[in-house]
């Protein structure tokens, strides 16, 4: 399948998305799991970076709540674009000394991760998401709701009612 068919393809994008999703927010669910259940020892490890437990505390709800939104699909563009603005602030907080090849390579995965998270903020999550799934069940049910209504008035003319506007 060359390329220009596979971007035609909806299904295969949605498939794409669906993948680079769940990579994307794996690592910020495996760091937020680390940080969760070895507490102590990453509240010791941030305040040596000047980082205290209240901010450690957002950092694990940031990671674990976006992390699971973007791999699920719920609320994707929002959980993306707060892992994206993390990852900027990371970077230009703690990876800054560039004369360590691996403090270099660290921003530069931050900006790299951004940079993707970013790009799925602005695509959405695809229709393999559970905010499509629960789009399909409102618009069902908004249509269910609709339909009855409009039997009720059929009913309600019938008998010589007055329709109400709303």
């Amino acid at each position: 399948m060359t390329s220009t068919k596979l971007a035609e393809n909806s299904y295969a994008k949605d498939v794409i998305l669906l993948v680079g999703r769940l990579l994307l927010a794996l690592i910020f669910v495996h760091e937020g799991l680390q940080l969760a259940t070895h507490f102590e020892g990453a509240e010791k490890a941030m305040a040596a970076l000047g980082v205290g437990a209240p901010l450690l505390l957002a950092t694990i709800a940031l990671q674990l709540g976006a992390g699971l939104s973007v791999a699920v699909g719920i609320l994707t563009r929002l959980g993306a674009i707060g892992l994206g603005l993390f990852c900027l602030t990371t970077a230009s907080l703690f990876h800054t000394n560039f004369a360590s090849q691996n403090e270099l390579l660290h921003f530069e995965k931050d900006l790299a991760i951004a940079g993707g998270l970013f790009v799925l903020a602005l695509s959405g999550a695809g229709t393999i998401s559970l905010d499509t799934l629960l789009k399909g069940l409102l618009d069902t049910a908004r249509g269910m709701d609709t339909s009855n209504r409009s039997s009720q008035s059929d009913r309600q003319s019938s008998v010589g009612e007055t329709k109400l506007p709303f």
